[in-house]
């Protein structure tokens, strides 16, 4: 079985869950969220804990009996604590600022790129950094990839929108005088 699909699901104290036809829905401080589980999954809400169970050994049912808990615990720890995602934007004049409701992004191209903030994340900016932050765990990665993918890091000079503690493996430049006869 699967060890992640097979432990249950602590409920906290200030968190309300309900089941009702294949569509999970929990409700807490920051918010709300819902999610449609997988027919062949049997979710189980007990008082304090939700069991998920697979009907055979099939690799597909064993692959979503993990995978059906996970988003369950996501969407717990999300509407309780919630996901912050930090990337940090490197190079000479390169910028981020939150102007209205757009993000407005100044990556050494001949113009600013404005990114609109949808509305169920929060952008803030705090010197080189930028902070997406929301109760939908694939939500606020999502968002972060796409802003991360208006200027990736560079492989030579690391110059661009990286996630914070990103560790990149940078390429020597040209070697000045060798190789010359």
């Amino acid at each position: 079985m699967s060890r992640i699909g097979k432990k249950p699901i602590e409920i906290p104290k200030n968190v309300k869950v309900s089941l009702q036809d294949g569509v999970i829905t929990v409700e807490g401080p920051k918010g709300k969220l819902s999610m449609k589980h997988h027919p062949d999954m049997k979710v189980y809400l007990e008082e304090s804990f939700i069991k998920v169970e697979r009907p055979s050994d099939d690799p597909f049912h064993r692959a979503m009996h993990g995978t059906t808990a996970a988003l369950i615990r996501n969407m717990i720890k999300g509407v309780t604590e919630g996901y912050t995602v930090v990337l940090e934007v490197f190079g000479l004049g390169y910028r981020a600022a939150v102007k209205g409701t757009n993000l407005e992004l100044n990556l050494g191209l001949s113009h600013p790129v404005v990114f609109p903030i949808p509305p169920d994340v929060k952008i803030e900016v705090k010197e080189n950094k930028i902070y997406v932050s929301g109760i939908d765990k694939q939500r606020v990665g999502q968002v972060a990839a796409q802003i991360r993918a208006f200027r990736e890091p560079d492989a030579y000079k690391g110059k661009g929108i990286r996630y914070e503690g990103e560790v990149l493996k940078l390429k020597p430049g040209k070697a000045a005088g060798k190789g010359k006869k």
